[in-house]
Parts: structure tokens; sequence; C-alpha cells
């Protein structure tokens, strides 16, 4: 068993992919209509055939609700590993992101948290 498909919540699909491909530098892997939504996959530029993440439209109300819960409580979405955590808070908020902690020392882990500007909080982390 293995993990090829992870997915966030996200306000709208287009917004989504934007950012996530030309501020955090994934690629985009999948983009099939689905109706009024797409089946949007993203992958790290390092591993084209790595895990996919779906940017998964927040239509149902119930994804509506988690999702504003999370964002309201401060709880991270999701989280993305980075080889130099330092190097990469200044890429982001050099190119306009929100952080909403900044690179925090946590045991083995350093981590910080920014705002996804589509509904989420992510996580960006370094062991």
């Amino acid at each position: 068993m293995k993990i090829k498909l992870s997915s966030v919540f996200v306000d709208d699909q287009d917004k989504a992919l934007k950012f996530y491909t030309e501020v955090l530098g994934f690629v985009k892997k999948l983009d099939i209509p689905m109706g009024a939504a797409k089946w949007l996959t993203v992958v790290s530029s390092d591993e084209l055939n790595g895990t996919e993440l779906l940017l998964e439209p927040n239509g149902n109300p119930a994804a509506k609700t988690y999702q504003e819960a999370i964002f309201g409580q401060g709880i991270p979405a999701t989280a993305f590993e980075v080889k130099a955590i330092q190097a990469e808070y200044k890429r982001l908020k050099e190119l306009g992101v929100t952080f909403r902690t900044e690179p925090e020392k946590m045991g083995e882990v350093t981590a910080a948290i920014f705002d996804d500007t589509c509904g989420n909080l992510i996580q960006i982390y370094q062991v």
C-alpha cells in the first residue's frame, strides 16, 4: 500500500492552480473536465510521477464547513517538505505569500504555516 493521491479543498480551482504552480512551483499533472469542476492535480517538479495533490472544489457544504473550521482554528490542511526552510520562507515571502508563523524549530523539525489564498493553511517543514 502506498499514498499516490492526496487532496485539499479549494474555493476556486483556477486560482488554486495558479498559486500551486506559479508560486509554490508544483507542476500540473491532470486537468480533466468533470461538469462544473475538474479533476485537477499537481505534482512536485522533482517527482513528476510522485504523489499527486488533488485541488478539490469545496462545493459540498460539508467540505466548505470543514475547510472553514480548520482554517479558523489555525490547523494546516496539509504539509509539504522542503530542503531549506529559511530559503523557501524567504522566496515565498518575496512572492507575497502571507505566513501565519515564521519558521520555528520543534524538536527535529522546523516548520512554518502560510495561507494558500484558496481557503487553506499549509505547513512547510524541514527535517
